[in-house]
């Protein structure tokens, strides 16, 4: 099915001019929508049978040139009706409705008629608020044409407007004109290659004794969440957190900003939507890592190919990229928007926003860290169809971690298999990953640091390989974690792949280490995710006159290749350019190298940027007591060329690296608690939730929750708090759970998923006053917990679990509200029919839309 619903304006304008009457004279002010339609009033010239005719009209122009469910084109057109006739309730004037756009506008008409489509399937459904998008945009369209009053008040939307509707029409023409037969062998070859080149990813750790590199992604992918927020400081209606399956995020929007720390898992996304898009036909994927073009700035469509030095750039029909765009057929994967310096993101994005203005139509995905583009900054361009949809990867769940170690014992059980020469040998590796398994698993139940470890696929990959390297003897600390990691990437590997005389160059973990750490730390001076092949040989090549051993086994191209093919951490770019596998390590080098030259006033000079976070928390890490000690003062000193809030931020690095510290001078721990306990006061939602990343230092620089009068204050101190992600938060947070304003208890109620499930619901969520409060559950633990407690009459879904799960965990005769924020994975809800005292059924309205609603229950947003 096309991603959009597109009526070319010759055809779709004279229907939508009959639901309008003409004025009787020029309007010289903003006018009440439901006073200009036809059916409405003494003035009335149609009727409601008028508006079926006219829907009926739109559906089967639409459904001729769209993969329509034909099927079901009858309750479309009903559903459609109704919605059509709702222009007539809903109050906005025409300037409003110009302002929210076709988009918005569409979304209060749907939200007028709830549950007017429960009937339709999820394809109907799908076809419908795409078509009344559509048709939206086109009755926008009509009332600025009609009022000059408009057209002179807010000249830019009408302007948008307007050209949204001419580029529609264009693309229209595009998408059904017969594509030249070179651009169809073409794209046969090229999807092919994007099957291949993007359906394998690595398993961090099942690298070692003589197994494969590389796993099928069909057989490894595990499907995250991603989140979506909404709303503010308020009530329990306030600050949705919308709980998506990522890989569905194109489904059910166009454009989305994809937010996700390192390791958590979007390049893997970006992977599994190519490979989606290349099988299905349904788009053309374009995977576009800004690492490969970052100082160039974005290419132009014809140049796609070529700047990310594709194989097959040099065999494309010429003017291919363009044609498929102005078909509104291209997906766009925009991987890694950080790994851009700094200073050009903003022309990166200028770029893209202009290519996606003048393409519009197509899918596109952009893929970044947390802290390196602000809320907003794909957005406010335009109307607000133009905008991107911004949601985070969320942290992997416990149902998802405990998935992610079985399937990797598997994916080890299935290799040793084909691998051990007899059944004897078969069978006691088998029973040996089998106890390996069930001993993580108990492991990362039970220790809090191993469960704050254990949060995204790199990490959990990373524990399962150093579970069965250390034949389940794990680190606890994240720096003692990657410590292992190295020890088994750089001194083990290759031994224990029974590759040791791979190439002549031998060379001791600590020496290829500081090797490592000199490419590591070039790239975060050079503000670069990358080096050319040439500048990490010439790095190497300074390197060696001061590491005679290294030297003597050859010059620095020889030491790159062995760095290169033996540590596992390097990665080569189509011959041109070198990377680490993954920025974690990346950081975790560079972080050392500094603390090796003595460079502390670098990272102090730094230290204001969210980008060098991690560098700074590790090298703390690293560094001496004396060193650290006097890091930490420099930190807290006056920085006269920095602004207000970026002395907050260094102090508040400050503290952060407290966490890290094995040993520091008592003085220096009490500066840093005066410098910054003042600054953990905040007096708005964005500040205290915001404090979190400082770690559990932040507890004992809050104040005391049961001093604090003011329910305000004490919902701020819960943002912090819940945030911080420590069990120790659970002992702070227990003294606000006698509190009776809802905020305070919603807030308590949503912090569940940081923290120890068991301990959190006896010392937490069992107090919190049930009276009007939705009690959230994200996985199948939580709900079980939640049963143990007699159940809620108030359950908000948080996280995707399956119909199943829920009729397991949900407790039929308390619950009387269900709130749908978590997408389900199948939307026939006939299941609630089980459930005889449920009333409400709440669904987020940016979920997909659910089917199958048991009679007498209500369905609101």
């Amino acid at each position: 099915m096309d991603a959009v619903v597109r009526t070319p304006s010759r055809l779709a304008a004279p229907l939508v001019h009959r639901l309008f009457r003409d004025p009787a004279r020029p309007p010289v002010f903003s006018e009440p929508v439901p006073g200009l339609v036809t059916w409405r009033g003494a003035r009335a010239t149609a009727t409601p049978d008028d508006v079926h005719r006219t829907a009926a009209d739109l559906v089967h122009l639409a459904a001729e040139r769209h993969a329509a469910p034909t099927a079901e084109l009858a309750p479309v057109v009903d559903v459609l009706a109704r919605t059509l006739l709702a222009i007539a309730e809903v109050d906005v004037t025409d300037a409003d409705a110009v302002r929210l756009g076709p988009q918005d506008y569409a979304r209060r008409l749907r939200g007028a008629v709830q549950g007017a489509d429960r009937e339709l399937s999820p394809d109907a459904a799908w076809f419908h608020d795409a078509l009344l998008v559509s048709v939206c945009l086109h009755v926008l369209h009509h009332l600025v044409r009609r009022s000059a009053y408009l057209q002179r008040q807010l000249p830019g939307r009408a302007s948008r407007i307007a050209q949204l509707v001419d580029q529609g029409d264009a693309e229209a023409a595009a998408r059904h004109a017969e594509r030249p037969q070179e651009d169809v062998a073409f794209e046969a070859e090229y999807a092919q290659w994007v099957a291949r080149r993007h359906g394998w990813l690595t398993i961090v750790g099942v690298d070692f004794p003589n197994a494969p590199d590389r796993w099928p992604l069909e057989e490894t992918y595990l499907s995250l969440e991603a989140e979506e927020r909404s709303g503010g400081v308020g009530g329990a209606e306030d600050e949705q957190r919308t709980v998506l399956l990522a890989d569905r995020a194109l489904v059910d929007h166009e454009r989305v900003l994809l937010r996700g720390g390192a390791g958590s898992g979007k390049t893997t996304l970006v992977q599994w939507l190519a490979v989606a898009a290349a099988r299905e036909g349904s788009r053309i994927p374009f995977v576009l890592p800004v690492r490969r073009f970052a100082r160039e700035g974005f290419p132009a469509p014809d140049d796609f190919l070529h700047a990310v030095r594709h194989p097959l750039a040099d065999r494309a029909p010429e003017g291919w990229v363009v044609r498929t765009l102005l078909a509104g057929r291209a997906l766009l994967l925009v991987d890694g928007i950080d790994e851009a310096p700094e200073k050009t993101r903003g022309e990166l994005r200028d770029r893209l926003r202009r290519l996606l203005r003048v393409f519009s139509g197509n899918g596109c995905l952009v893929t970044s860290r947390p802290s390196a583009v602000s809320d907003g900054w794909l957005s406010g361009g335009g109307l607000a169809e133009e905008d991107f949809v911004e949601l985070s990867l969320a942290p992997m769940s416990r149902d998802q971690v405990t998935r992610f170690i079985r399937d990797w014992h598997s994916a080890a059980r299935l290799d040793e298999q084909s691998r051990s020469p007899g059944p004897r040998e078969r069978e006691r590796e088998r029973s040996t990953l089998d106890e390996y398994e069930q001993r993580l698993l108990h492991s990362v139940r039970i220790y809090r640091e191993l469960r704050q470890l254990a949060t995204n696929p790199l990490m959990c990959g990373l524990i399962c390989a150093l579970n069965r390297d250390r034949a389940g003897s794990l680190p606890s600390g994240r720096k003692e974690l990657y410590d292992a990691a190295l020890e088994m990437l750089l001194q083990r590997r290759d031994p224990e792949r029974d590759v040791l005389y791979a190439d002549d160059v031998r060379l001791q973990q600590s020496t290829r280490e500081r090797l490592l750490q000199k490419l590591a730390h070039a790239m975060l001076e050079e503000d670069a995710s990358e080096l050319t092949r040439e500048r990490a040989v010439g790095i190497l090549d300074a390197a060696l006159p001061a590491m005679p051993a290294a030297r003597a086994q050859g010059d620095g191209a020889k030491i790159f290749r062995h760095l290169l093919h033996r540590t596992g951490l390097l990665r080569e770019r189509s011959g041109e350019s070198v990377d680490f596998v993954h920025r974690t390590f990346q950081d975790y080098l560079a972080a050392k190298e500094i603390v090796a030259r003595g460079r502390f006033p670098t990272l102090v000079d730094h230290a204001h940027q969210s980008e060098w976070e991690e560098v700074i928390r590790m090298a703390a890490a690293h560094a001496r007591p004396e060193e650290c000690a006097q890091f930490l003062e420099r930190l807290l000193a006056p920085a006269p060329g920095l602004r207000r809030p970026q002395i907050n931020h260094r102090r508040l690095m400050a503290a952060a690296c407290l966490d890290h510290v094995t040993e520091l001078d008592p003085a220096v721990q009490r500066l840093v608690h005066d410098r910054t306990k003042n600054l953990v006061r905040p007096t708005t939602e964005l500040a205290a939730r915001g404090l979190g990343w400082v770690g559990p230092i932040v507890l004992e620089l809050l104040p005391d929750p049961g001093q604090v009068p003011d329910d305000r204050q004490a919902l701020l101190l819960a943002y912090t708090a819940t945030r911080v992600q420590d069990d120790a938060a659970i002992d702070y947070l227990a003294r606000l759970r006698t509190r009776a304003a809802l905020p305070v208890r919603t807030e308590l109620a949503r912090g569940w998923r940081h923290f120890d499930t068991e301990r959190y619901a006896q010392e937490i969520i069992a107090h919190l006053d049930p009276d009007g409060l939705y009690f959230p559950v994200a996985d199948t633990a939580e709900l079980a917990a939640l049963r143990e407690l007699g159940g809620r009459p108030r359950i908000q879904v948080a996280g995707v679990m399956r119909a199943e799960e829920l009729l397991a965990g949900l407790l039929p005769d308390q619950l009387t509200h269900l709130w749908l924020n978590a997408e389900l994975p199948d939307t026939d809800v006939s299941w609630l029919s089980g459930f005889p005292r449920l009333r409400v059924l709440r669904v987020n309205p940016r979920l997909p839309r659910v089917r199958n609603v048991p009679d007498g229950v209500e369905i609101t947003a």
